[in-house]
């Protein structure tokens, strides 16, 4: 077989996957509406479970739902009658999924839920299967032809996206947000592209602080020891007036000779650009490079007028955002 043949076959597969997904599409109906609320209702865990290839997709569905606040985990079918029905509680909801919904390892699991009264939600393809007859909630998914007529590959496409669609649509009912997902994937790039401004905003001592009627030259000991490149010019009340750079001192110092027995406030920039403590640091970094600056005072949208930290560009990049 050459290379052109291995790509046919390719298509072909991928072909017949999607032929599949449309099918999945056309036939969802009521019954998903069901899953969702009661998955998005429900007070203890939704428990996932399927036999060979299915419980790889049991697993992998599960996964999502506890990464997006449902939380859930998968059951092995075979263990499950010896002993781990026992995980099973009757607040859990048990999702079931079996192409032909007659597998023999699901069937004394299928009898512990309608013996418990546990809410059993079946994934399956077959409507005269003992899986269908004996679901709170049918999801029947389409009859499609698999790889060669026998290796399931279409069939567990269309169980892996409707386990995707149940995720995504629990998480929308239950207005699963931004800031949610970052509670959950704390580590890794995505963790970073989610972190907020106070994740890793400077605060408290470290903020470089400076009273607007003191002497540039007592300021500039200051803008050395917190190495921030910025003094935070504030009033007696902490009210923030405004921003002085190390830029800004250098070119004083070529044109002013006096310029170290001035006051702050002689000298700073009013209305320096801050951001939210809440805001993304990929926002913050954007406005950075937008603004051509290297830090950006962080308030609290309650009360603008008063700095609680600063963000420093070098900050971000450290971080991994970009």
């Amino acid at each position: 077989m050459n290379n052109k043949k291995f790509i046919s076959t390719a298509k072909d597969i991928i072909n017949l996957e999607i032929r599949a997904l449309q099918k999945l599409k056309k036939q969802l109906n009521v019954s998903f509406s069901k899953a969702v609320d009661q998955i998005a209702k429900c007070q203890s865990k939704v428990i996932l479970c399927g036999v060979g290839k299915s419980g790889l997709i049991a697993s992998k569905i599960a996964a999502t739902l506890a990464s997006v606040g449902t939380p859930s985990f998968s059951l092995s079918a075979s263990e499950a009658s010896h002993g781990d029905l026992g995980m099973i509680s009757k607040k859990d909801i048990l999702v079931l999924i079996s192409n032909s919904g007659e597998t023999s390892e699901l069937k004394n699991i299928i009898q512990y839920a309608n013996r418990n009264k546990i809410l059993l939600i079946g994934i399956v393809s077959k409507k005269e299967s003992i899986l269908y007859r004996a679901s709170d909630i049918k999801l029947l998914t389409p009859k499609v032809i698999e790889a060669e007529g026998i290796v399931p590959t279409s069939s567990t496409t269309v169980q892996l996206a409707l386990g995707d669609a149940l995720a995504i649509a629990t998480m929308k009912y239950r207005k699963f947000g931004k800031m949610d997902f970052k509670k959950l994937h704390p580590a890794g790039s995505l963790g970073a592209q989610l972190k907020t401004v106070e994740d890793i905003m400077v605060t408290g001592s470290l903020i470089p602080f400076v009273n607007e009627n003191i002497e540039v030259s007592r300021a500039l000991k200051i803008l050395s020891e917190k190495k921030l490149g910025i003094l935070v010019v504030i009033n007696k009340n902490k009210k923030t007036l405004g921003i002085i750079t190390d830029g800004q001192i250098r070119r004083y110092t070529q044109k002013d000779l006096n310029f170290h027995s001035l006051t702050v406030k002689k000298i700073m920039t009013k209305n320096p650009i801050s951001v939210d403590k809440n805001e993304l640091a990929a926002k913050a970094l954007s406005i950075m490079n937008s603004k051509k600056i290297t830090s950006l005072l962080v308030v609290n949208k309650n009360k603008p007028q008063k700095t609680i930290g600063v963000i420093h560009v070098h900050t971000i990049l450290q971080s991994n955002i970009s």
